[in-house]
């Protein structure tokens, strides 16, 4: 099947010959054929024009006289026969039989059309003679316009199929000649059409299998020719383009192998496609690609993300705890090719250092809060105790430096305690707006002091939502705090509404507002946009992050949004 090709062409043009050859026979024979009795029909016609002048004197005496000798005579040596019949249908005298012996004629269809004064040729069987016969019948007048007798000429059709059938031997031999002739040329034509293609094809198959120095030539300069070049060049194009994309396989996979963080790539079937050298020090396995993610024997926790991130195929991060390191695993799906990324970050050091932060946090906290109370128990006593002026504003420092000491450190542990919790350790049926009205109480007298309207747009019928109520009060105490203490004059206004999923609480005032720059860090912890005015304010820059982990231990998500000097809105979505 290696010249399956070949055969096609060599094929196609054999058959072109055939057809060809088979056309020109069947049009030739049926040209002969049709010519060779053409020329039977002229003769018999001829044959009448000869004999009608010198039988006419016999067919005026009674009963044709001496006609029967006479046709006998004409049709020595001949296939001719001659026939005369009279107006009544009778044959007066035929050349191959006795004429009394004869059926009525009238009926003939040549007789017939003579009679009534046409020629006629008909081809028919002839029950006297036991074969086909060609028959010509022409009328003959006697003197005046009725047909007085009809003159009939007739040959065997099997002498015109003999003469025809030789020159259709001939005609035979003569395309059997051109058949033989075309099949020869036929095969080289093939060949060399297919020569070059076939030199093409295995050129080709080598540089699928990566040979690039192969290299066509041909002699002629034709389009094969320039298919060649064209080929040569594509080649050595394509060597080129493989040589710089195998050197950059070879620098990116340098590259991911290189890279700290483990990289695994599966498909939506699980299959690996991508796995570097970090991933397999993580797994402790030597895992290639073409296998399934489960074969790297990870923890359950890790299979599951996985899992998710080939379901969802979205982009997602979680904190997996895997052999005794804590890594942050992040899935980002590939949409092109259908695929699942996965990224591992080996973030157990940080989680060290943040812990003993807040080891430290937390212990320098609760050990400051002792001599800080003393400090300010003392303060208070010699304030007490003096009647200098000087020495009473002295000691009065002391005690807001003190205070606010006290509120730092009580911030801290109450920070610290929060990032300890998973979850809250005991929730209750809570009624947001009692927690909003508990939280307004405190700031009644600062309110009316500075002047500030206070605008409450609270739905009485939200549902009581799960919670701690402590905790939430605590947040609403920090916001309203920051609104009061950052507004100068103006509006504070505090709403609360709720759907089937979740209540949506909002804060806003029209105090100074944050800068774009300090917006996306202010729940950070210890940071303050107005670092003075803080300082003035006595603020510590732990109650907004304080606010964070409350509402994220409730499920819940809170935003900001604000311009300097127009104010700011805190938006608070609490899960029913």
């Amino acid at each position: 099947m290696k010249n399956k090709l070949f055969l096609r062409i060599f094929f196609s043009y054999i058959v072109i010959a055939v057809a060809t050859s088979v056309l020109a026979g069947i049009f030739s024979m049926n040209a002969i054929r049709t010519d060779t009795l053409e020329r039977q029909k002229n003769l018999l016609k001829q044959f009448i024009s000869v004999i009608t002048p010198s039988t006419a004197a016999y067919l005026k005496q009674p009963g044709g006289g001496n006609l029967e000798q006479i046709v006998k005579k004409m049709s020595i040596g001949s296939d001719i026969r001659f026939t005369f019949i009279n107006a009544e249908g009778h044959v007066l005298a035929d050349s191959e039989h006795d004429p009394e012996t004869m059926d009525n004629h009238k009926t003939r269809p040549e007789v017939s059309s003579a009679l009534s004064g046409k020629d006629w040729y008909e081809t028919r069987y002839s029950n006297t003679l036991k074969q086909n016969m060609l028959y010509y019948a022409a009328p003959y007048y006697g003197g005046d316009k009725n047909v007085d007798a009809v003159i009939r000429v007739s040959m065997p059709v099997s002498d015109i199929s003999a003469f025809s059938d030789t020159m259709i031997k001939e005609i035979i031999k003569a395309l059997l000649l051109v058949f033989l002739a075309a099949f020869i040329a036929a095969y080289f034509y093939s060949r060399n059409l297919y020569r070059p293609i076939k030199e093409l094809a295995i050129a080709s198959g080598k540089v699928a299998a990566r040979d690039f120095d192969v290299r066509v030539a041909f002699r002629e300069r034709d389009e094969m020719h320039e298919l060649a070049e064209n080929f040569n060049f594509m080649t050595s194009q394509i060597k080129q383009l493989f040589s710089d994309l195998t050197e950059k396989q070879k620098q990116l996979d340098s590259i991911i192998d290189s890279v700290a963080e483990g990289l695994l790539v599966v498909d939506e079937k699980g299959k690996i496609v991508l796995i570097n050298k970090s991933f397999r020090s993580i797994a402790n396995a030597e895992i290639k690609e073409g296998g399934f993610y489960w074969e790297c024997f990870m923890p359950v926790k890790f299979n599951e993300a996985v899992e998710k991130g080939i379901k969802t195929r979205s982009y997602f991060v979680e904190q997996l705890d895997i052999k005794g390191r804590t890594y942050l695993f992040s899935a980002n799906f590939l949409e092109e090719k259908k695929q699942e990324a996965f990224v591992l970050y080996d973030i157990s050091e940080f989680k060290d250092l943040e812990r003993i932060k807040k080891d430290f946090v937390a212990n320098v906290s609760h050990e400051l809060r002792t001599p800080l109370t003393a400090i300010k128990g003392f303060a208070e006593t010699l304030e007490q105790d003096s009647k200098d002026a000087e020495s009473r504003h002295y000691l009065d420092i002391i005690k807001k430096n003190t205070d606010r000491l006290i509120n730092i450190v009580t911030d801290l542990l109450t920070l610290s305690q929060l990032e300890e919790m998973e979850k809250l350790n005991e929730t209750e049926k809570v009624a947001i707006s009692d927690v909003i009205t508990n939280a307004l109480k405190i700031f009644e007298q600062p309110i009316k002091a500075k002047g500030l309207e206070l605008r409450e747009n609270i739905d009485k019928n939200i549902p009581a939502i799960k919670g701690d109520f402590f905790r939430l009060e605590q947040v609403f105490i920090n916001l309203i705090d920051n609104a009061v203490k950052y507004t100068e004059k103006g509006i504070i206004e505090i709403s609360a509404k709720a759907d089937e999923k979740q209540v949506k609480i909002t804060v806003s005032d029209t105090g100074l507002g944050v800068s774009k720059e300090s917006l996306p860090r202010i729940f950070e912890r210890f940071y303050t946009a107005d670092k003075s005015r803080s300082r003035k304010l006595g603020g510590t820059g732990l109650g907004l992050s304080i606010v964070k982990h409350i509402v994220n231990l409730h499920n819940g998500r809170i935003t900001v949004t604000s311009e300097q000097g127009k104010g700011t809105t805190f938006e608070i979505l609490l899960p029913l």
